[in-house]
């Protein structure tokens, strides 16, 4: 009996930045060794105020303000309308191994996950998407795993193929995760206000992309983790090639 050598996914990533209309030049008016001050005004009172649900930050006492453009420039006049800058960071989880290897002859199945961490202060959130670099996804120098195979249009909430076939597919899971992936806890995903049960919702991965997570706020400091579970799987009546298989899977997180 032949045995596959270990599966391996490589997880890339790329980060595209918040688009503007024109090119923006940032600068700063004071510094030290431990800080920088990015703007000043000068008022005579203001401050931040907090209750339990709210929380306003105000200046008094300033003239001029407000935005102005033209057709070379905009100009946001005054403390309170400074464009803030806007960030994403993302940090994803290194290559991942599926196991156990897969039996060549009698078929078997190997998983893996990856987790995605994504922080942004955009106030309008982020958008995460996954898909693969090449189809099929999973593949080695001469042979591959289909990429798998929906039963419908939308995710399978259990994982099937036939036994004559291999197939490679993900689930995400998280607290972001959009409805495409949201259950009702026994055999449909795809569900509104659903739930995320475990090893559910199958999805192919393609190289047209998926998105998988979506928030419509800001998330700063804290973040939030999107993990993305993989599995391959040999049917016990196809013979796969033994060989290294791998997958170069692309995560890009955008601000909305």
């Amino acid at each position: 009996m032949h045995q596959n050598k270990l599966l391996i996914i490589a997880i890339l990533f790329s980060i595209c930045a918040l688009g503007v209309p024109q090119t923006s030049t940032l600068a700063y008016v004071m510094s030290s060794t431990n800080y920088r001050m990015q703007a000043d005004s000068v008022n005579f009172g203001g401050g931040m105020g907090v209750s339990g649900n709210y929380k306003v930050e105000d200046t008094l006492g300033e003239i001029s303000s407000g935005n102005s453009t033209s057709s070379s420039y905009n100009l946001y006049a005054g403390y309170q309308q400074m464009d803030p800058e806007t960030y994403l960071g993302i940090n994803i989880s290194g290559i991942n191994v599926l196991a156990p290897a897969i039996p060549g002859m009698s078929g078997g199945m190997a998983t893996a996950s990856s987790s995605i961490g994504i922080v942004t202060n955009n106030n309008d959130g982020y958008t995460l998407n996954i898909k693969a670099s090449t189809s099929p996804a999973m593949r080695s120098d001469t042979s591959n795993f289909a990429n798998y195979t929906l039963a419908g249009s939308v995710p399978d909430f259990v994982w099937n193929i036939d036994a004559t076939d291999s197939e490679f597919g993900f689930s995400p899971r998280g607290v972001d995760i959009v409805q495409r992936y949201l259950d009702n806890g026994a055999d449909a995903c795809d569900q509104s206000s659903g739930s995320q049960t475990a090893d559910a919702c199958w999805d192919v991965l393609s190289t047209a992309g998926s998105n998988i997570s979506y928030t419509s706020s800001a998330n700063d400091p804290d973040g939030s983790t999107t993990t993305v579970q993989f599995k391959a799987q040999s049917g016990a009546s196809h013979i796969q090639q033994s060989g290294d298989y791998s997958a170069t899977v692309i995560v890009t997180g955008v601000p909305n």
